[in-house]
């Protein structure tokens, strides 16, 4: 028997869509957020919808994101914005906040934490 897959998990794409609406909802309005928020432009429309596409394919989903666009290139593609431990921090926070409200399985969470603990740490281009 196949394995299930994060993505599958998640829900599909109903449920990883709902994880990033939970996430950009609470970077919109909760000020624990706004130095991440102020990263991005005022319509989120395009970061849910690339981010969507993206966690698709990174659970084991459609890699909507690559046919699009090609390969992440996630470091390459967040130089241009400051990310220090205060901005990796927020974003952690933000996202464990939307997967608890996702009522994330305890397991997955902490599966899925851990792996966006590494690639947020590797974002970081700021010191301190």
């Amino acid at each position: 028997m196949a394995e299930t897959t994060v993505f599958e998990r998640l829900g599909g794409e109903v449920g990883v869509r709902t994880l990033v609406d939970r996430f950009y909802d609470l970077m919109d309005a909760d000020p624990r957020f706004a130095t991440i928020r102020a990263l991005h432009p005022s319509d989120l429309s395009g970061s849910r919808d690339k981010l969507a596409w993206f966690l698709s394919g990174w659970t084991g989903g459609p890699n909507h994101y690559v046919e699009r666009f090609g390969h992440p290139r996630l470091r390459a593609r967040h130089l241009p914005f400051p990310i220090g431990v205060s901005e990796r921090d927020q974003w952690l926070e933000c996202m464990a906040a939307a997967m608890r409200r996702c009522e994330v399985p305890g397991d997955l969470f902490e599966r899925l934490l851990e792996s966006f603990q590494g690639t947020a740490d590797w974002m970081r281009n700021q010191p301190g």
